[in-house]
């Protein structure tokens, strides 16, 4: 579910925020709330290929510098437990 937002808009751009929106068939909220979604989509987008380029041009360096996963996760099998009354 969606929270709300309040912003403050000159007459002017509230004027033509509202042709646009309703040229598209939206209300000025559906117009604004596109608007912001296309804006941080293309924002995520652009980071993540980014990264993807950084990891791509960097792996063999990481791969020199580190090796083997250091920490793969946790052992396989039962772990041992302490007894109840160790403190």
């Amino acid at each position: 579910m969606g929270k709300q937002t309040n912003i403050r808009l000159d007459d002017a751009v509230k004027a033509a925020a509202e042709e646009r929106a309703k040229r598209r068939g939206l209300s000025l909220q559906g117009y604004v709330a596109d608007l912001i979604e296309a804006d941080v989509n293309q924002s995520r987008a652009a980071f993540m290929a980014g990264a993807a380029t950084f990891l791509a041009e960097y792996a063999d360096a990481f791969e020199a510098e580190v090796g083997e996963d250091r920490y793969p996760g946790p052992l396989e099998g039962p772990a041992e437990s302490a007894p109840r009354d160790a403190a």
